[in-house]
């Protein structure tokens, strides 16, 4: 069984700063691909930034060039820098990560809040 546990976010003012941390564990296990989804009160779960096969990134419009996604096969864990956060970002975070099996696993969800 594959476990994601995440950590990190939290209270921020509009302008600051969180980073969210994700460790992923289980046996014979091995990933894929990596990423962050985000889903807002009444609205749909959407993609934030993923690392796919390759080591490429992909981001949401709506966070380029103030997150950016780092991934550690070797350790299984995947990150997210959060810059310049704004009141839009307040969404509860869920780390995923696809397995070399294709297999979509999901963590439980952080909550981030930014105050205006």
């Amino acid at each position: 069984q594959v476990q994601l546990v995440e950590s990190g976010g939290g209270l921020v003012q509009a302008g600051g700063s969180l980073r969210l941390s994700c460790a992923a564990s289980g046996s014979a296990f091995s990933i894929k691909d990596m990423g962050w989804y985000r889903q807002a009160p009444g609205k749909q779960r959407e993609l934030v930034a993923e690392i796919i096969s390759g080591g490429n990134t992909n981001y949401a419009d709506s966070v380029k060039g103030r997150f950016t996604i780092s991934g550690d096969n070797a350790k299984n864990t995947v990150d997210l820098q959060m810059n310049s956060l704004k009141p839009d970002d307040t969404a509860v975070y869920y780390c995923w990560v696809r397995s070399s099996w294709y297999n979509n696993y999901w963590g439980q969800g952080t909550q981030v809040t930014v105050s205006s």
